[in-house]
């Protein structure tokens, strides 16, 4: 590689990293307590008990909860119905319109086996909720999400650029090796470049797959617009259906299942909401075991009639956003990946922090 060359490439990774640095350091350090949120709120799970019934008793159907739920909330109207899955309780969403913004809905947890409210989860509460919105968008909004993800982007192209000089700088070198002789500076810097092309493809992962959550909201735009046109078509140009005409909701989820065996409903939109349509129940199908979870199937199923319309499995982009989530945060191997997660991020940070003394220390020197 020619030195005009090599030069060229250095000068990318350097005002690459550091355009990225701080925005990355706050990435690493709120991911960090992200790793183990499953286990922090086990922790600080200030869920209500539920109420002790038979071990036999059934589940109810689901129109009771939604029943519930807007009984609490006269003035309001279904949005989505989730369920969790350590205790048989489903969390309905209302709010008095359709695509309510954030803080102007309410989600109402209801005992699945009395139809009985036991409790509500505070969108924006806990110290965990607030290190994910930080994480996520830097209070911001979509346009924090979009810029977040520009800084993954730059994040890559660091990866990248920095892979390509490490073989130039360390021809002379064994890999591994750190020179302890020469100056503090020399040590930081192979040091650096050691965990950097250690961790280069763990790195490269979580930044791609944390620059595909950004887009998670256009994506989901892309979608309506593509997938959701196409499989909604035969009802284009009618009116929205009056919430007084939706049929039965345990209906569309018994409809949903029947033409997908082996599948269990991760949430389901009601009419009107981004994951739906104005004439549709979606129920939203996953797979029964832990390698099929993270894929989804929209069932589309006509809120007055009952009938299935449509089934149709998520296109690539989607697919990607769904399997990027868990990956990015460890979620895949449970415990023990979490662990190496955790410990690959501080690596990074190190990684990061040393990078930023690197430069400082030669623009002083420099000087």
């Amino acid at each position: 590689m020619r030195t005009a060359t090599v030069r060229t490439w250095c000068w990318l990774h350097t005002w690459s990293s550091l355009v990225c640095t701080s925005f990355l350091l706050m990435l690493c350090l709120t991911g960090l307590p992200l790793i183990f949120h499953d286990e922090i709120d086990a922790v600080f799970d200030a869920r209500r008990p539920l109420p002790a019934v038979p071990a036999n008793a059934p589940m109810l159907p689901l129109d009771a909860y939604v029943r519930t739920a807007t009984a609490m909330y006269p003035e309001e109207r279904p949005l989505f119905m989730s369920f969790d899955d350590d205790r048989p309780v489903a969390n309905v969403t209302t709010a008095k319109v359709a695509q309510p913004g954030r803080g102007n809905l309410h989600i109402t947890a209801i005992d699945r086996r009395t139809a009985r409210p036991v409790g509500a989860l505070d969108e924006e509460g806990g110290i965990m909720a607030i290190i994910l919105r930080l994480h996520v968008d830097m209070f911001a909004g979509l346009p924090g999400k979009l810029f977040l993800g520009f800084m993954g982007l730059m994040f890559c192209v660091s990866i990248v650029s920095g892979i390509v000089v490490y073989a130039p700088f360390m021809r002379k070198l064994a890999f591994g090796e750190i020179r302890t002789r020469p100056s503090r500076r020399v040590r930081w810097l192979d040091l650096h470049n050691l965990l950097g092309i250690a961790t280069a493809m763990w790195v490269g992962v979580v930044g791609l797959t944390g620059v595909v959550n950004t887009l998670s909201e256009t994506l989901t735009a892309i979608w309506r617009a593509d997938q959701l046109v196409a499989l909604t078509k035969p009802y284009q140009g009618q009116p929205p259906l009056a919430i007084a005409t939706w049929g039965s909701v345990e209906g569309a989820m018994r409809t949903a299942r029947q033409a997908a065996p082996g599948t269990d409903p991760q949430f389901i939109a009601f009419p009107g909401t981004r994951f739906s349509s104005e004439h549709h129940y979606a129920v939203w199908l996953k797979g029964a075991t832990p390698a099929t979870g993270q894929l989804l199937t929209p069932a589309l199923v006509d809120a007055r009639t009952g009938e299935l319309t449509a089934m149709r499995s998520m296109p690539w982009y989607m697919l990607a956003l769904r399997l990027s989530q868990p990956l990015h945060f460890g979620d895949y191997g449970a415990l023990p990946m979490k662990v190496m997660w955790a410990l690959l991020d501080l690596v990074a940070i190190v990684v990061l922090g040393s990078g930023v003394y690197l430069w400082l220390n030669r623009r002083r020197a420099a000087a």
